[in-house]
């Protein structure tokens, strides 16, 4: 190797080695703004209380419109909140994602913008998940407002709720989910286009939401903006990701959510 090719390998490595540190530094403050924004919105939500229900427990204002607000202003506070939610819950577990992404691509020109259209077509499956969810926990709310009957079923049913995803981790399914969220593609296999970048994205967020569906479920139901049920949700998942025992630790986890779903059982029953 001559000094010239010598010089252009080392600067190669050295503009790649600022790249990387600044996609990480990046990835932090995002994760840290979001994190922020999420912990004053949910104290804010906690802090004007909840509605008490017939069977004990308190149902969110989250489904609920604010005095003044119209429902297309409510839904769009509500996705605006998931949106900033999933980006501090799913970051930790995104990041190792888009740096095998980045890897893949080696040194392509305007990676960062790459890694950019990847991480907006993941969250936007994620986006699309909280449009999807709102209508449905508002007609749920008011189901439950509206029946006394079914609003006492309530604390056994989160409980039930909890216990199928945690056998839900336990499933082929799950397994192959997971799999598709640590697989790292090899050199060459993704072209280094927008297109491709966007695709990328999106199929990442359609495994990764799959393999969530669980341990969101328990979150929509314990409490979507409860901080707790958040960051052990999110720790989970995080853990379940980057673990080098991945399916064993998703069973583990399981077995621990499937006790907790038998005890919240137990005491919505009076037998705890």
């Amino acid at each position: 190797m001559t000094d010239a090719s010598y010089g252009k390998f080392e600067c190669a490595i050295c503009a790649r080695a600022i790249s990387e540190r600044a996609f990480f530094a990046v990835a932090a403050l995002l994760f840290a703004a979001s994190a922020a924004v999420t912990i004053v919105w949910c104290n804010s939500m906690s802090a004007m209380g909840g509605m008490t229900m017939a069977g004990g427990w308190t149902m969110s204002m989250a489904w609920m419109r604010m005095p003044g607000q119209s429902w297309a202003g409510a839904s769009s506070s509500f996705v605006c909140m998931w949106g900033v939610m999933m980006a501090a819950m799913m970051l930790p577990s995104l990041v190792p994602m888009l740096s095998r992404y980045r890897r893949a691509l080696g040194g392509a020109e305007n990676l960062g913008k790459l890694t950019a259209l990847v991480g907006a077509g993941y969250f936007s499956v994620w986006t699309t998940w909280g449009i999807a969810a709102f209508p449905v926990g508002v007609a749920l709310a008011a189901l439950e407002m509206r029946h006394p009957a079914l609003s006492t079923a309530v604390p056994i049913a989160v409980g039930v709720v909890v216990v199928i995803a945690g056998a839900f981790q336990f499933t082929a399914w799950k397994a192959r989910q997971l799999d598709s969220c640590r697989d790292a593609p090899g050199p060459g296999a993704l072209s280094p286009c927008a297109a491709t970048a966007w695709r990328h994205g999106l199929r990442l967020g359609l495994h990764c939401s799959q393999c969530c569906a669980g341990l969101m479920a328990i979150l929509l139901v314990i409490g979507v903006m409860d901080l707790r049920a958040m960051a052990v949700v999110a720790g989970a998942i995080t853990v379940e990701r980057l673990a080098p025992a991945a399916e064993r630790v998703a069973r583990a986890i399981g077995a621990v959510i499937i006790g907790t779903g038998l005890f919240l059982i137990a005491r919505a029953a009076g037998l705890g």
